[in-house]
């Protein structure tokens, strides 16, 4: 049901989560709901990640039954202690769901427009004026991207690999990352495809800027974090650290032909700004998507935009994903999942907003055949939650 998804730059990334994961030992799973309850389903579903290679898990369910925490596997290789229920972690491209929020907020108070040009507000560029906010936000733009790519001509910036590891902790300013992207030839017609591509929502990041006259940081906490009680969440900059109680995580790769892992908890996040940077907890993520999904952060024609999808994008739309997981599952669902090195985070909702399940990923140190193992693993633990007969484990 759930598998994967081809990303405009050729890569497989599945469902969002690009894990560079390794076996480690299998270790029990801690549990606690509001009740009291044991749910062995969620537990199973969770302790799959681990048997499959994961170091660590921690996930967090609300439906009907109220709510359940759980986490598996080791918080830190070498190391007995699972991973906090209550940890921070890097969201990935769960970022881009922030902030196409806080873009559709704009549009609501008339400060943006959803379907104005982008060049109309940052003129800086000379970006072709057919380029719209909403295709921005719908990965729709045509604009070369400007991670993990190969170009004869160079200049992109890794994700991947030793470059990357070389480069980790390297900031990167947002100006100078959409230059890189522009250097390049478009993918397509702006709105003639489709392309996922962090450099939209770095370019969105400058809209904000420049229409608020505010940081995208101060912004973000104004008008989503605080009002929202998120005190988890935030937006690092170019700081390497995670702020708070965390699970390690680790990447290996391939350096003149010797296999090597290093913890790589500490990055610099700054080459994905507002598309992949921020820090959370899967309560916060719980917090936020369910508010999103029923109606709390934007009004409702702007939410029916946002999950309006653009044909052969396996569900994109503004900041999310939809999909429809049949009758016995709930039908349709909203979810979007993120990765950076080392980690993973998946945030799944019912369109109302009160069935969510959030989740952290870290990787280990050994290799396995992440492609063949992790979707079965993810429709395990999204039949657990999500599907009739099996929730009331």
């Amino acid at each position: 049901m759930i598998t994967s998804e081809k990303s405009g730059r050729g890569r497989i990334r599945l469902v969002g989560v690009v894990l560079a994961a390794a076996m480690v030992g299998v270790c029990g799973v801690a549990n606690a709901d509001g009740g009291g309850r044991d749910r062995p389903g969620l537990r199973e579903a969770i302790q799959a990640f681990v048997d499959v290679g994961v170091a660590g898990m921690q996930m967090r369910v609300h439906d009907e039954r109220g709510e359940w925490v759980g986490s598996a596997g080791v918080r830190k290789l070498g190391q007995a202690a699972r991973p906090s229920t209550d940890g921070l972690f890097r969201i990935g491209s769960n970022t881009k769901t922030f902030t196409a929020t806080l873009v559709l907020r704009l549009v609501a108070e008339g400060a943006v427009g959803l379907d104005a040009s982008v060049a109309e507000y940052l003129p800086e560029f000379g970006l072709d004026r057919r380029i719209t906010v909403r295709m921005l936000l719908g990965h729709t733009s045509g604009l070369y991207d400007y991670t993990g790519d190969t170009h004869p001509a160079g200049g992109v910036v890794p994700s991947r690999g030793k470059e990357w590891v070389d480069n980790r902790f390297h900031t990167y300013r947002p100006e100078e990352l959409v230059r890189i992207a522009l250097a390049k030839p478009m993918k397509f017609e702006p709105g003639a495809g489709w392309s996922y591509g962090n450099v939209n929502y770095t370019l969105a990041r400058l809209l904000i800027e420049k229409v608020t006259r505010h940081s995208y940081a101060d912004e973000m906490r104004r008008r989503i974090l605080w009002p929202l009680g998120l005190w988890g969440t935030e937006v690092p900059g170019a700081r390497t650290g995670i702020p708070g109680p965390h699970a390690h995580a680790y990447y290996r790769y391939e350096d003149a032909g010797q296999w090597k892992t290093i913890d790589v908890t500490r990055q610099n996040p700054s080459m994905v700004p507002a598309a992949g940077d921020m820090i959370s907890t899967t309560r916060d993520l719980h917090t936020f998507f369910s508010a999103l999904n029923s109606g709390k952060l934007v009004p409702a024609a702007l939410l029916a935009e946002m999950r309006r999808t653009h044909p052969n994008t396996l569900g994109f739309g503004l900041g999310v994903r939809v999909q429809d997981a049949g009758p016995d599952c709930g039908g349709t669902f909203l979810f979007h999942n993120g990765s950076n090195v080392g980690y993973g985070a998946l945030m799944y909702s019912t369109p109302d907003g009160k069935k969510t399940m959030t989740a952290s990923i870290t990787t280990g140190d050994a290799p396995i055949d992440i492609e063949k193992v992790f979707p079965a693993a993810l429709d395990k633990l999204f039949k657990a939650v999500f599907c009739r007969g099996q929730t009331t484990r």
